[in-house]
């Protein structure tokens, strides 16, 4: 499975994801997992939502999982139709206003996690992009961040703000970084970079620490950055080529968050020509039932 993965040039985040996933499905049986069926794998499916009680999109990775091992790995195509993905919701994503971005920023308390906070939402970019950052992406004389490798192997240009680049070269002479841009250790003389985790964790207890009640990640300050740049009149088309969508139907829902553009929504029923409300009865009843 691992050379399959290796093969199709999957990232190394997600070969770990899979072949841990399957690992765990085989755990759970105490058998080879070449060694189970359908019956199996329905148990399993249910396990994870009933029992784990793993939200849908978390179970919908483990089934990707496992649809890889029997299509791709063992090719029994026909073992399709046995790992359905689990029906999910869409909900709409939380988004901060901008005075909520600005109080984070302001209680970053460190100039680390204020840096953070500032390449996430002045960029866009997902958690792990930013934990990956390195020193060279930074081009200051185009005033451009590179992503390279983002999601689904892709590279793009961010645009850089001057108040971003004001932070960034801060940060730079405070923690004289040698290759990313937010290091977390050294190992055999090699800078690592920080978790993914760690990014997550900044957000969470940055946004307690303004007094935001709202549930904030990551992924929140990507949201209120698209749909910000959305009110300030930029085209949908610009909007997926920053976050780096594969389609214009995944950046179409920011439509749904700003608020700027449903206000702009002409409602029919200011057409109707209806009497003032101050002249309707105060009643519960049916005024007409005898």
């Amino acid at each position: 499975m691992l050379e399959e993965l290796q093969r199709r040039n999957y990232s190394e985040e997600t070969i770990r994801h899979y072949i841990r996933w399957v690992e765990e499905y085989a755990h759970f049986f105490a058998k080879p997992p070449d060694k189970l069926g359908p019956e199996h794998l329905r148990i399993y499916q249910a396990y994870l939502l009933k029992t784990r009680k793993l939200a849908p999109a978390s179970a919908e990775n483990h089934v990707a999982a496992l649809r890889f091992f029997y299509v791709r790995t063992l090719r029994r195509p026909e073992f399709r139709e046995y790992i359905p993905y689990p029906r999910t919701c869409k909900s709409l994503p939380c988004i901060l206003s901008k005075e909520e971005v600005a109080r984070m920023i302001n209680a970053a308390g460190t100039l680390f996690y204020r840096t953070l906070l500032m390449v996430l939402y002045g960029t866009g970019m997902r958690r792990a992009e930013v934990a990956r950052l390195k020193l060279t992406d930074i081009d200051s004389q185009r005033m451009m961040i590179r992503v390279v490798q983002g999601k689904g192997g892709k590279d793009r240009d961010l645009p850089m703000s001057p108040a971003l680049l004001e932070t960034l070269r801060a940060h730079w002479r405070w923690l004289k970084p040698r290759t990313y841009l937010f290091p977390s250790r050294m190992y055999r003389d090699v800078e690592q970079h920080i978790s993914d985790k760690t990014v997550w964790n900044a957000c969470t207890a940055v946004a307690r620490r303004a007094g935001i009640r709202k549930r904030v990640t990551p992924h929140t300050l990507r949201h209120s950055w698209a749909t910000h740049l959305l009110e300030a009149g930029t085209d949908l088309r610009s909007i997926q080529l920053l976050l780096g969508h594969e389609d214009l139907e995944t950046t179409a829902r920011y439509l749904h968050l700003s608020q700027k553009h449903l206000q702009q929504v002409m409602n029919p029923i200011e057409d109707l020509l209806i009497a003032d409300v101050a002249e309707t009865r105060r009643a519960f009843h049916n005024p007409h039932r005898p």
